[in-house]
């Protein structure tokens, strides 16, 4: 495969591939990343709920979301090439099952620490389910239909985040916060049988695991990730800059290692691949970007317009909904039309947005906030099945697993440093602690503080402008791509199937 090609011929659907087993992984993915999705949002809610019951502090509670997104974005990876080794279907299935386990474990949790280190478990079987999801898709699905199925895949989240939303406030007040997590175990149960029986079978790469890049990559991404969390929660210190240090020398370790041995954990030599290199890192920033506007935007409507957390997260609905009404639409569309100019409409529309929420003052009326997220909502409908469209098109089926998953930790780490980037930059006017309460929805700034906090917002805002905006230059320039039909027989070049293997 050459840098620059736009080829799908490589990652043909195998025939044995009916439309029973196309229908079978599009629902469970769909279902496995609406369950995500609720427990990002939901947990939101219910942390000033969660921290008063079991009577943490809060820089203890906020771990229930920081362990999940250290976790997620350091172990994808390794757990979609997990997936190639063992089997997609058998490994997404067992992190549903480990998923579904972590959230009893979650909703009967005692205190705060034993909620943190279940919400951890919960993370690991979240990582196997999101790294493998889009490979099941990819190997099931041929080129030409599988833009409409990735479309699922913002279906999935749109609607999962609107109902944590919606059910957030209503089940921890009238049902106790551990009944957010129980939720998940019926759902959970469901689907681990019915992927047991219907999930492709797929034939297990007969290569050894790369046990020190494993390590490596870990180690790096771990030390940088928990010392800017750190940073973000308690300021600088020697021993958070140090963490942060030693995780940036440990990269050109972790590259040189891969590049030396025979099955690299990452094969670092794709990312020359044009189309593959420019499309991971426009979701990556992406995801830095947007996700950040989101956090911000919840403070601004909490500590400085007094709304709870309930009601301003209702004010959003319209975005989420939009965004997984379009997702399956605009997937149609990019197998018909390719993925360069929906994904680059896609990033312009969410910078239009925040550049709108960046205009947002004191005295704004809160009915454009609705209006501006149907703005954003369009263009996550449009970004989300289009790159990953781009994405998957360079891989071929042994690697269906490894590019899913750097795809899906890319995203991770966006979405964790999304979060480092709206609490340092929000938080320059006023202390860390009153901008978490302000995140939290336990506490409202007026006067001279919140028109303080109202310009750090501001700032971080126009930040996140910039970024998408390198983030839409990057995926216009990736290049066009075509998607065609695929041929009866592989590409030359392609490894051949295994009997079975999707």
């Amino acid at each position: 495969m050459t840098a620059g090609s736009t080829t799908f011929a490589t990652t043909r659907a195998p025939a044995s591939a009916t439309r029973t087993q196309e229908t079978s992984v599009l629902l469970l993915t769909t279902i496995g990343t609406l369950m995500v999705a609720v427990d990002s949002t939901i947990v939101i809610l219910a942390l000033p709920t969660m921290a008063r019951q079991l009577h943490s502090p809060l820089s203890t509670i906020i771990w229930t979301i920081l362990i999940y997104l250290l976790i997620t974005a350091a172990l994808t990876t390794q757990a979609g090439r997990i997936g190639d080794m063992f089997g997609r279907g058998r490994v997404y299935n067992s992190g549903f099952a480990i998923f579904t386990v972590g959230s009893a474990l979650s909703g009967l949790a005692p205190t705060a620490e034993f909620l943190v280190a279940a919400r951890a478990v919960q993370a690991i079987g979240g990582a196997l389910m999101f790294a493998n999801a889009g490979a099941l898709i990819a190997a099931v699905f041929p080129p030409e239909r599988r833009g409409r199925a990735f479309g699922f895949f913002v279906l999935g989240w749109s609607l999962g985040a609107i109902l944590g939303i919606l059910l957030g406030g209503v089940i921890t007040t009238e049902l106790g916060w551990p009944y957010i997590f129980f939720i998940n175990i019926p759902i959970g149960v469901v689907a681990v049988i019915l992927g047991l029986r219907t999930l492709p079978k797929s034939t297990p790469e007969k290569t050894g695991f790369d046990f020190p890049g494993f390590a490596l990559f870990s180690g790096m991404l771990t030390l940088v990730c928990y010392g800017l969390i750190e940073l973000a929660i308690f300021g600088t210190t020697a021993l958070n800059v140090a963490y942060i240090v030693v995780g940036l020398v440990l990269f050109p370790v972790f590259v040189l290692a891969e590049l030396r041995v025979r099955n690299p954990l990452l094969d670092i030599r794709q990312l020359q691949n044009r189309m593959l290199g420019f499309s991971l890192i426009a979701g990556l920033l992406q995801s830095l970007g947007y996700l950040a506007v989101i956090f911000l935007l919840t403070m601004y409507l909490q500590g400085l317009r007094g709304l709870s957390p309930l009601n301003a997260s209702l004010l959003l609905v319209p975005g989420y909904l939009l965004g997984a009404v379009m997702g399956p639409v605009m997937g149609r569309n990019v197998d018909r039309r390719g993925a360069r100019l929906l994904a680059t409409l896609g990033i312009l529309c969410m910078a239009a947005a925040v550049l709108a929420y960046s205009q947002l003052t004191l005295t704004s009326w809160l009915g454009w906030i609705p209006v501006i997220s149907l703005v954003g909502g369009l263009g996550s409908g449009m970004f989300y099945p289009a790159n990953t469209t781009a994405i998957m098109s360079q891989a071929t089926p042994r690697t269906f697993g490894s590019i899913s998953g750097l795809r899906a930790t890319l995203m991770n780490i966006g979405t964790l440093l999304s979060f480092v980037l709206a609490i340092t930059i929000a938080s320059i006017s006023v202390p860390r602690s009153v901008t978490y309460e302000v995140f939290l929805g336990t506490t409202n700034l007026i006067g001279g503080i919140g028109s303080q906090f109202l310009t750090g917002i501001h700032a971080a805002l126009y930040g996140a402008v910039a970024v998408l905006g390198v983030a839409a230059l990057l995926s216009w320039s990736r290049g066009p791509s075509t998607p065609r039909p695929s041929p009866a027989a592989p590409a030359t070049g392609a490894p051949p199937l295994a009997p079975g293997e999707p």
